[in-house]
Protein backbone atom coordinates (compact mmCIF):
# COMPACT_ATOMS: atom_id res chain seq x y z
CA UNK A 1 0.00 0.00 0.00
CA UNK A 2 1.42 3.37 -0.99
CA UNK A 3 2.14 5.62 1.93
CA UNK A 4 -0.12 8.64 2.17
CA UNK A 5 1.64 11.93 1.60
CA UNK A 6 0.09 13.48 4.68
CA UNK A 7 0.32 17.21 4.96
CA UNK A 8 -1.62 19.60 7.12
CA UNK A 9 -3.14 22.80 5.85
CA UNK A 10 -1.92 26.17 7.05
CA UNK A 11 -4.29 28.75 8.43
CA UNK A 12 -7.68 28.56 10.05
CA UNK A 13 -9.84 29.77 7.18
CA UNK A 14 -13.35 28.50 6.94
CA UNK A 15 -13.51 25.36 4.79
CA UNK A 16 -16.82 25.67 2.96
CA UNK A 17 -16.72 22.06 1.77
CA UNK A 18 -16.39 20.86 5.35
CA UNK A 19 -19.24 23.08 6.44
CA UNK A 20 -21.46 21.59 3.73
CA UNK A 21 -20.42 18.06 4.67
CA UNK A 22 -21.17 18.67 8.34
CA UNK A 23 -24.55 20.14 7.50
CA UNK A 24 -25.45 17.09 5.42
CA UNK A 25 -24.36 14.77 8.20
CA UNK A 26 -26.53 16.48 10.78
CA UNK A 27 -29.69 16.91 8.70
CA UNK A 28 -31.00 13.67 10.11
CA UNK A 29 -30.12 14.84 13.62
CA UNK A 30 -32.00 18.10 13.07
CA UNK A 31 -35.19 16.28 12.14
CA UNK A 32 -34.77 14.05 15.15
CA UNK A 33 -34.24 17.02 17.47
CA UNK A 34 -37.52 18.61 16.38
CA UNK A 35 -39.26 15.33 17.08
CA UNK A 36 -37.70 15.13 20.51
CA UNK A 37 -38.62 18.72 21.25
CA UNK A 38 -42.25 18.03 20.40
CA UNK A 39 -42.23 14.78 22.35
CA UNK A 40 -40.83 16.43 25.45
CA UNK A 41 -43.23 19.34 25.19
CA UNK A 42 -46.33 17.17 24.73
CA UNK A 43 -45.40 14.69 27.40
CA UNK A 44 -43.77 16.94 29.99
CA UNK A 45 -46.56 16.27 32.48
CA UNK A 46 -46.06 12.54 32.25
CA UNK A 47 -42.36 12.77 33.13
CA UNK A 48 -41.62 12.03 36.76
CA UNK A 49 -39.51 14.86 38.12
CA UNK A 50 -36.57 16.34 36.26
CA UNK A 51 -34.22 14.49 33.97
CA UNK A 52 -31.10 13.39 35.77
CA UNK A 53 -28.81 15.15 33.30
CA UNK A 54 -29.31 18.00 30.86
CA UNK A 55 -28.07 17.61 27.28
CA UNK A 56 -27.61 20.23 24.58
CA UNK A 57 -28.29 20.01 20.84
CA UNK A 58 -27.99 22.30 17.84
CA UNK A 59 -31.25 23.40 16.23
CA UNK A 60 -31.90 24.87 12.79
CA UNK A 61 -34.90 27.17 12.46
CA UNK A 62 -35.77 29.59 9.64
CA UNK A 63 -32.28 29.41 8.21
CA UNK A 64 -30.56 30.14 11.52
CA UNK A 65 -28.72 28.04 14.09
CA UNK A 66 -29.30 27.91 17.84
CA UNK A 67 -29.18 25.49 20.80
CA UNK A 68 -31.89 23.67 22.74
CA UNK A 69 -31.63 21.46 25.80
CA UNK A 70 -33.11 18.04 26.50
CA UNK A 71 -36.28 19.67 27.86
CA UNK A 72 -36.89 21.25 24.45
CA UNK A 73 -36.12 24.72 25.79
CA UNK A 74 -34.22 27.31 23.75
CA UNK A 75 -30.79 27.87 25.27
CA UNK A 76 -29.30 29.96 22.44
CA UNK A 77 -31.87 31.52 20.15
CA UNK A 78 -31.48 30.57 16.45
CA UNK A 79 -29.68 33.72 15.25
CA UNK A 80 -26.42 32.39 13.79
CA UNK A 81 -25.81 31.79 10.08
CA UNK A 82 -23.27 29.02 10.76
CA UNK A 83 -23.90 25.86 12.73
CA UNK A 84 -23.07 26.17 16.43
CA UNK A 85 -20.56 23.50 17.49
CA UNK A 86 -21.26 21.61 20.72
CA UNK A 87 -18.14 19.52 21.38
CA UNK A 88 -19.64 17.82 24.48
CA UNK A 89 -23.43 17.84 24.73
CA UNK A 90 -23.32 17.34 28.50
CA UNK A 91 -21.68 20.75 28.95
CA UNK A 92 -23.02 24.22 28.15
CA UNK A 93 -20.02 25.17 26.03
CA UNK A 94 -20.89 26.39 22.54
CA UNK A 95 -18.61 27.60 19.73
CA UNK A 96 -20.33 30.22 17.62
CA UNK A 97 -19.06 31.40 14.23
CA UNK A 98 -19.97 34.89 13.02
CA UNK A 99 -18.92 37.71 10.68
CA UNK A 100 -18.17 35.21 7.93
CA UNK A 101 -16.64 36.61 4.76
CA UNK A 102 -17.39 33.97 2.14
CA UNK A 103 -15.26 35.68 -0.50
CA UNK A 104 -11.99 35.21 1.38
CA UNK A 105 -12.99 32.55 3.93
CA UNK A 106 -12.35 34.74 6.96
CA UNK A 107 -14.57 34.55 10.05
CA UNK A 108 -14.69 35.06 13.81
CA UNK A 109 -15.51 32.68 16.65
CA UNK A 110 -16.47 32.92 20.27
CA UNK A 111 -17.15 30.39 23.02
CA UNK A 112 -20.19 31.05 25.16
CA UNK A 113 -22.16 29.26 27.87
CA UNK A 114 -25.93 28.89 28.27
CA UNK A 115 -26.16 32.43 29.65
CA UNK A 116 -24.51 33.81 26.51
CA UNK A 117 -21.37 34.75 28.43
CA UNK A 118 -18.10 34.51 26.54
CA UNK A 119 -15.88 32.13 28.50
CA UNK A 120 -12.60 31.91 26.52
CA UNK A 121 -11.04 35.19 25.51
CA UNK A 122 -7.66 36.69 24.51
CA UNK A 123 -7.35 34.63 21.32
CA UNK A 124 -8.10 35.49 17.70
CA UNK A 125 -10.04 32.26 17.16
CA UNK A 126 -11.16 29.22 19.14
CA UNK A 127 -11.91 25.97 17.31
CA UNK A 128 -13.24 22.56 18.28
CA UNK A 129 -10.85 19.69 17.57
CA UNK A 130 -12.62 17.76 14.83
CA UNK A 131 -12.01 14.06 14.31
CA UNK A 132 -13.77 10.96 12.97
CA UNK A 133 -14.36 7.58 14.57
CA UNK A 134 -13.88 4.22 12.86
CA UNK A 135 -17.41 4.46 11.45
CA UNK A 136 -16.53 7.79 9.79
CA UNK A 137 -18.82 9.62 12.20
CA UNK A 138 -17.70 13.12 13.14
CA UNK A 139 -16.49 13.54 16.71
CA UNK A 140 -14.75 16.14 18.86
CA UNK A 141 -12.02 16.03 21.47
CA UNK A 142 -13.85 16.55 24.75
CA UNK A 143 -11.17 18.21 26.82
CA UNK A 144 -9.49 20.89 24.73
CA UNK A 145 -9.84 23.54 22.01
CA UNK A 146 -7.40 24.75 19.40
CA UNK A 147 -6.72 28.47 19.74
CA UNK A 148 -5.13 30.87 17.28
CA UNK A 149 -3.20 34.02 18.06
CA UNK A 150 -1.10 36.07 15.66
CA UNK A 151 -1.24 33.29 13.08
CA UNK A 152 0.05 30.59 15.47
CA UNK A 153 -1.82 27.77 17.19
CA UNK A 154 -2.02 26.37 20.71
CA UNK A 155 -4.35 24.49 23.06
CA UNK A 156 -6.61 25.46 25.95
CA UNK A 157 -8.89 23.32 28.07
CA UNK A 158 -12.61 23.90 28.46
CA UNK A 159 -11.97 26.29 31.34
CA UNK A 160 -9.67 28.41 29.20
CA UNK A 161 -6.43 27.28 30.85
CA UNK A 162 -3.60 27.33 28.34
CA UNK A 163 -2.24 23.82 27.77
CA UNK A 164 0.06 24.60 24.86
CA UNK A 165 1.23 28.09 23.97
CA UNK A 166 0.23 29.32 20.48
CA UNK A 167 3.63 28.79 18.86
CA UNK A 168 2.80 26.11 16.27
CA UNK A 169 2.07 26.49 12.55
CA UNK A 170 -0.89 24.09 12.78
CA UNK A 171 -2.57 21.65 15.15
CA UNK A 172 -4.91 18.94 13.85
CA UNK A 173 -6.35 15.71 15.23
CA UNK A 174 -4.64 12.56 13.96
CA UNK A 175 -7.41 11.09 11.82
CA UNK A 176 -9.34 8.33 13.59
CA UNK A 177 -7.32 8.36 16.84
CA UNK A 178 -8.32 9.93 20.14
CA UNK A 179 -5.97 11.92 22.34
CA UNK A 180 -3.50 12.43 19.49
CA UNK A 181 -2.92 15.83 17.94
CA UNK A 182 -0.47 16.48 15.11
CA UNK A 183 1.57 19.60 15.77
CA UNK A 184 3.52 21.34 13.00
CA UNK A 185 6.48 23.67 13.26
CA UNK A 186 8.75 24.76 10.42
CA UNK A 187 7.41 22.07 8.10
CA UNK A 188 8.04 19.22 10.54
CA UNK A 189 5.47 17.23 12.49
CA UNK A 190 5.11 15.80 15.98
CA UNK A 191 2.40 14.60 18.37
CA UNK A 192 0.90 16.01 21.54
CA UNK A 193 -1.89 14.70 23.75
CA UNK A 194 -5.17 16.53 24.22
CA UNK A 195 -3.79 17.62 27.61
CA UNK A 196 -0.97 19.44 25.83
CA UNK A 197 1.82 16.97 26.67
CA UNK A 198 4.43 16.74 23.90
CA UNK A 199 4.72 13.04 22.99
CA UNK A 200 6.85 13.45 19.84
CA UNK A 201 8.79 16.61 19.07
CA UNK A 202 7.98 18.12 15.64
CA UNK A 203 10.97 16.82 13.68
CA UNK A 204 9.48 14.29 11.26
CA UNK A 205 8.27 14.79 7.70
CA UNK A 206 5.23 12.56 8.27
CA UNK A 207 3.35 10.89 11.13
CA UNK A 208 0.73 8.16 10.77
CA UNK A 209 -1.40 6.13 13.11
CA UNK A 210 -1.18 2.43 13.98
CA UNK A 211 -4.70 1.08 14.27
CA UNK A 212 -7.22 3.33 16.01
CA UNK A 213 -5.75 3.40 19.54
CA UNK A 214 -3.12 5.93 20.56
CA UNK A 215 -1.64 3.31 22.91
CA UNK A 216 -0.36 1.46 19.81
CA UNK A 217 2.05 4.30 19.11
CA UNK A 218 2.79 6.19 15.89
CA UNK A 219 4.60 5.59 12.62
CA UNK A 220 7.17 8.36 12.10
CA UNK A 221 9.04 9.09 8.86
CA UNK A 222 12.36 10.92 8.87
CA UNK A 223 14.01 13.06 6.19
CA UNK A 224 15.62 9.97 4.66
CA UNK A 225 12.08 8.63 4.12
CA UNK A 226 12.71 5.78 6.55
CA UNK A 227 9.95 4.61 8.91
CA UNK A 228 10.03 3.85 12.62
CA UNK A 229 7.62 3.65 15.56
CA UNK A 230 7.41 5.77 18.71
CA UNK A 231 5.05 4.86 21.55
CA UNK A 232 2.66 7.17 23.39
CA UNK A 233 5.04 6.86 26.35
CA UNK A 234 7.75 8.43 24.12
CA UNK A 235 9.65 5.12 23.84
CA UNK A 236 11.33 4.42 20.50
CA UNK A 237 9.81 1.05 19.60
CA UNK A 238 11.40 0.65 16.16
CA UNK A 239 14.24 2.73 14.75
CA UNK A 240 13.76 4.63 11.51
CA UNK A 241 15.21 2.06 9.11
CA UNK A 242 12.25 0.48 7.32
CA UNK A 243 10.92 1.15 3.84
CA UNK A 244 7.35 1.09 5.11
CA UNK A 245 5.39 0.13 8.22
CA UNK A 246 1.78 -0.93 7.91
CA UNK A 247 -1.06 0.65 9.85
CA UNK A 248 -1.68 -2.67 11.70
CA UNK A 249 -0.21 -4.31 14.79
CA UNK A 250 -0.64 -7.22 17.15
CA UNK A 251 0.68 -7.73 20.66
CA UNK A 252 4.03 -5.99 20.18
CA UNK A 253 4.11 -7.32 16.61
CA UNK A 254 4.47 -5.02 13.62
CA UNK A 255 4.27 -5.37 9.83
CA UNK A 256 7.31 -3.88 8.10
CA UNK A 257 8.61 -3.76 4.56
CA UNK A 258 12.18 -4.79 3.80
CA UNK A 259 13.68 -5.81 0.48
CA UNK A 260 10.40 -5.17 -1.33
CA UNK A 261 8.41 -7.60 0.85
CA UNK A 262 6.42 -7.41 4.07
CA UNK A 263 7.12 -9.51 7.16
CA UNK A 264 6.27 -9.48 10.88
CA UNK A 265 8.74 -8.44 13.56
CA UNK A 266 8.61 -7.84 17.31
CA UNK A 267 9.68 -4.66 19.09
CA UNK A 268 13.25 -5.97 19.23
CA UNK A 269 13.30 -6.08 15.44
CA UNK A 270 13.34 -9.90 15.35
CA UNK A 271 11.29 -11.72 12.73
CA UNK A 272 8.36 -13.64 14.17
CA UNK A 273 7.43 -15.17 10.84
CA UNK A 274 9.79 -16.03 8.01
CA UNK A 275 7.35 -15.54 5.15
CA UNK A 276 7.60 -12.44 3.02
CA UNK A 277 4.29 -11.20 1.65
CA UNK A 278 3.17 -8.74 -0.99
CA UNK A 279 1.06 -7.05 1.65
CA UNK A 280 -0.20 -7.52 5.21
CA UNK A 281 -3.81 -6.51 5.74
CA UNK A 282 -4.54 -7.15 9.42
CA UNK A 283 -3.31 -8.85 12.57
CA UNK A 284 -5.91 -10.45 14.85
CA UNK A 285 -4.38 -12.16 17.89
CA UNK A 286 -2.26 -14.97 16.40
CA UNK A 287 -3.74 -14.69 12.92
CA UNK A 288 -2.47 -12.49 10.11
CA UNK A 289 -4.30 -11.74 6.86
CA UNK A 290 -1.66 -11.41 4.17
CA UNK A 291 -1.41 -11.23 0.38
CA UNK A 292 0.57 -13.65 -1.80
CA UNK A 293 0.40 -13.84 -5.59
CA UNK A 294 -2.38 -11.26 -5.51
CA UNK A 295 -4.65 -13.32 -3.25
CA UNK A 296 -5.50 -13.13 0.46
CA UNK A 297 -4.99 -15.91 2.97
CA UNK A 298 -4.58 -16.39 6.73
CA UNK A 299 -1.38 -17.52 8.47
CA UNK A 300 -0.90 -18.54 12.11
CA UNK A 301 1.81 -16.29 13.53
CA UNK A 302 3.00 -18.78 16.15
CA UNK A 303 3.48 -21.74 13.82
CA UNK A 304 3.78 -20.06 10.43
CA UNK A 305 1.12 -22.48 9.14
CA UNK A 306 -1.30 -21.36 6.44
CA UNK A 307 -4.79 -21.65 7.91
CA UNK A 308 -6.86 -20.28 5.03
CA UNK A 309 -5.49 -20.77 1.54
CA UNK A 310 -4.38 -17.79 -0.51
CA UNK A 311 -7.30 -17.82 -2.92
CA UNK A 312 -9.57 -14.94 -1.87
CA UNK A 313 -9.77 -11.39 -3.17
CA UNK A 314 -10.40 -10.09 0.33
CA UNK A 315 -10.54 -11.36 3.94
CA UNK A 316 -11.84 -9.40 6.94
CA UNK A 317 -11.74 -10.77 10.47
CA UNK A 318 -15.09 -11.06 12.28
CA UNK A 319 -14.98 -13.11 15.47
CA UNK A 320 -13.51 -16.33 16.82
CA UNK A 321 -11.97 -18.07 13.85
CA UNK A 322 -14.14 -16.58 11.11
CA UNK A 323 -13.50 -14.14 8.28
CA UNK A 324 -15.66 -12.38 5.72
CA UNK A 325 -14.33 -13.64 2.39
CA UNK A 326 -14.65 -11.99 -1.02
CA UNK A 327 -14.31 -13.78 -4.31
CA UNK A 328 -14.76 -11.54 -7.32
CA UNK A 329 -17.83 -9.49 -6.33
CA UNK A 330 -19.44 -11.98 -3.94
CA UNK A 331 -19.13 -12.27 -0.16
CA UNK A 332 -19.50 -15.00 2.44
CA UNK A 333 -17.94 -16.24 5.70
CA UNK A 334 -15.16 -18.83 5.94
CA UNK A 335 -13.73 -20.55 9.00
CA UNK A 336 -10.08 -21.38 9.67
CA UNK A 337 -10.62 -24.95 8.51
CA UNK A 338 -11.63 -23.58 5.09
CA UNK A 339 -15.34 -24.38 5.35
CA UNK A 340 -17.92 -21.80 4.26
CA UNK A 341 -19.96 -20.85 7.31
CA UNK A 342 -22.04 -18.57 5.08
CA UNK A 343 -22.00 -19.24 1.31
CA UNK A 344 -20.10 -16.78 -0.85
CA UNK A 345 -23.18 -15.49 -2.65
CA UNK A 346 -24.08 -12.09 -1.17
CA UNK A 347 -23.40 -8.80 -2.96
CA UNK A 348 -22.12 -7.11 0.21
CA UNK A 349 -21.35 -8.08 3.79
CA UNK A 350 -20.54 -6.01 6.89
CA UNK A 351 -19.45 -7.07 10.35
CA UNK A 352 -20.77 -4.87 13.19
CA UNK A 353 -18.28 -5.39 15.99
CA UNK A 354 -20.30 -3.48 18.61
CA UNK A 355 -23.13 -5.99 18.30
CA UNK A 356 -21.09 -8.95 17.07
CA UNK A 357 -23.34 -9.62 14.10
CA UNK A 358 -23.19 -9.61 10.31
CA UNK A 359 -25.37 -7.87 7.73
CA UNK A 360 -25.44 -9.51 4.32
CA UNK A 361 -27.13 -7.99 1.26
CA UNK A 362 -28.69 -10.10 -1.46
CA UNK A 363 -30.67 -9.58 -4.63
CA UNK A 364 -34.03 -11.35 -4.65
CA UNK A 365 -36.42 -10.97 -7.58
CA UNK A 366 -34.56 -7.86 -8.69
CA UNK A 367 -34.82 -6.19 -5.25
CA UNK A 368 -32.26 -5.65 -2.53
CA UNK A 369 -32.82 -7.60 0.68
CA UNK A 370 -30.69 -7.78 3.82
CA UNK A 371 -30.22 -10.60 6.29
CA UNK A 372 -28.81 -10.12 9.78
CA UNK A 373 -26.86 -13.03 11.29
CA UNK A 374 -25.91 -13.36 14.96
CA UNK A 375 -22.45 -14.31 16.28
CA UNK A 376 -23.22 -17.97 15.61
CA UNK A 377 -24.23 -17.10 12.02
CA UNK A 378 -27.90 -17.86 12.52
CA UNK A 379 -30.32 -15.67 10.54
CA UNK A 380 -32.16 -13.33 12.95
CA UNK A 381 -33.69 -10.58 10.79
CA UNK A 382 -34.65 -10.10 7.17
CA UNK A 383 -35.68 -6.90 5.40
CA UNK A 384 -33.99 -3.73 4.20
CA UNK A 385 -31.58 -2.37 6.82
CA UNK A 386 -31.59 1.43 6.73
CA UNK A 387 -29.57 2.25 9.84
CA UNK A 388 -27.17 0.68 12.30
CA UNK A 389 -26.73 2.95 15.31
CA UNK A 390 -23.75 1.63 17.24
CA UNK A 391 -23.94 4.43 19.82
CA UNK A 392 -27.48 3.63 20.92
CA UNK A 393 -27.35 -0.01 19.92
CA UNK A 394 -30.22 -0.40 17.51
CA UNK A 395 -31.04 -1.63 14.01
CA UNK A 396 -33.62 0.11 11.83
CA UNK A 397 -35.03 -2.24 9.20
CA UNK A 398 -37.88 -2.06 6.70
CA UNK A 399 -40.13 -5.11 7.09
CA UNK A 400 -43.67 -5.76 5.87
CA UNK A 401 -44.15 -2.20 4.57
CA UNK A 402 -43.03 -0.48 7.77
CA UNK A 403 -39.87 0.47 9.64
CA UNK A 404 -39.10 -1.55 12.75
CA UNK A 405 -36.46 -1.15 15.42
CA UNK A 406 -34.44 -3.86 17.13
CA UNK A 407 -31.72 -3.72 19.76
CA UNK A 408 -28.49 -5.64 19.30
CA UNK A 409 -30.10 -8.64 20.99
CA UNK A 410 -32.60 -8.63 18.09
CA UNK A 411 -35.50 -7.71 20.39
CA UNK A 412 -38.08 -5.44 18.76
CA UNK A 413 -38.46 -2.08 20.47
CA UNK A 414 -40.65 1.00 20.09
CA UNK A 415 -38.96 3.70 18.01
CA UNK A 416 -39.53 6.40 20.64
CA UNK A 417 -37.83 4.29 23.28
CA UNK A 418 -34.81 3.04 21.39
CA UNK A 419 -33.90 6.25 19.53
CA UNK A 420 -34.32 8.62 22.47
CA UNK A 421 -31.19 10.77 22.70
CA UNK A 422 -29.20 10.58 25.89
Amino acid sequence: MARRATRYEDGAKLNVKKVIAVILIILFIIVLIFGIKALLTNNSKSLTGKLENVYYYTIYDNGKWGVINSYGENVIDPTYDEMIVIPDNTKDIFICTYDVNYSNGDYKTKVINKKGKEIIKDYDKVEAIVNYDKNEKISYEKSAFIVQKNGKYGLVNYSGKELLAPTYDSIKALYGVENSLVIEKDGKFGICSSEGTIVIEPKYIMIEKIGDDYKNGYIVVNEENKCGIIGFDKEVILDNKYEEIKDVCGENIYAVKENDGFTLINKSGEKVIDNQFEDIISINKDLVVAVKDGKCGVVDISSGETKIDFKYDGLTYTNGSHFIARQDEDYGVVALDGTETLPIDSINMTYVSQGDFIIADYTENGSLISKVYDSNYNEKLKGVVSEINSTKGYIRIYQNDEYKYYNFKFEEKEASRITYIK
